[in-house]
């Protein structure tokens, strides 16, 4: 059983995700260390121990990570991912696991297609890797957050948060030059040898895109990670106590 399934992991090499399936890490060597794992430490803690009767969304999937933390605890889990090999991935570790999750090959821009909406959302790792990172985060609030989101994105540049004024005068320039205004760098060819990496946030925009789609921050337990609720969109929401950076 064990070699049978070794064989099956590396057949559906490289994992992203480095996950433990019956003994047998799937990306031991990942350059990041023990992902998502050591991650998910500094926030688990604003997600309840216990989800039964609960249903959670998980967008851009991978290899089921969260996923399986969210039917560990007790939740109902659907998951999504617009890769096939991740979601092979996620099918072999929910099957080893003997987790119940309901998977499909779809993309974040596709999620009405779903049809209902979920408790918790987690769109974690997704945001700078698409081309339309604003409309997704308008059709998650549509048509698929209930209640909440856990939401991360790699940020670069000023960590400073920042509350634009409701306006500015035309001629006023001197926004755009603060190192706290909201900014959304874009990538044109690579980034980290990536070239999937389009739409990279500072803090203050990634905030501000949440607030703009309707979100409230409810949590910001470590950098880069926002537990959000589903709000009215125009909801004066004023943004989380600054953190020190990791």
């Amino acid at each position: 059983m064990t070699v049978a399934l070794k064989e099956r992991i590396d057949r559906l090499g490289p994992w992203f995700h480095n996950l433990t399936l019956d003994g047998i890490e799937t990306a031991p060597d990942h350059p990041l260390g023990d992902y998502p794992r050591f991650k998910w430490r500094g926030f688990a803690e604003v997600v309840p121990d216990d989800l039964s009767g609960r249903t959670v969304l998980d967008v851009g999937c991978n290899a089921g990570f969260y996923a399986l933390e969210m039917a560990r605890r007790g939740a109902e889990v659907t998951a999504i991912d617009s890769d096939p090999r991740y979601l092979a991935q996620a099918t072999l570790a929910a099957e080893v696991e003997g987790a119940r999750i309901d998977l499909h090959l779809m993309s974040v821009y596709d999620v009405a297609r779903l049809g209902r909406r979920f408790d918790l959302v987690i769109f974690m790792g997704v945001l700078y890797h698409l081309r339309h990172p604003l409309l997704a985060l308008d059709l998650l609030w549509e048509h698929a957050v209930g209640e909440r989101m856990l939401f991360q994105s790699m940020q670069r540049g000023s960590a400073e948060p920042a509350v634009p004024a409701p306006d500015y005068p035309f001629e006023d320039e001197a926004p755009f030059l603060q190192p706290g205004w909201p900014r959304l760098s874009f990538v044109e060819r690579r980034y980290a040898a990536d070239p999937t990496n389009w739409f990279v946030p500072n803090r203050a925009a990634a905030e501000a895109m949440l607030r703009s789609s309707g979100f409230a921050i409810e949590a910001h337990p470590e950098p880069e990670v926002y537990l959000c609720r589903r709000a009215e969109r125009g909801e004066a929401v004023e943004p989380p106590p600054r953190i020190a950076p990791a």
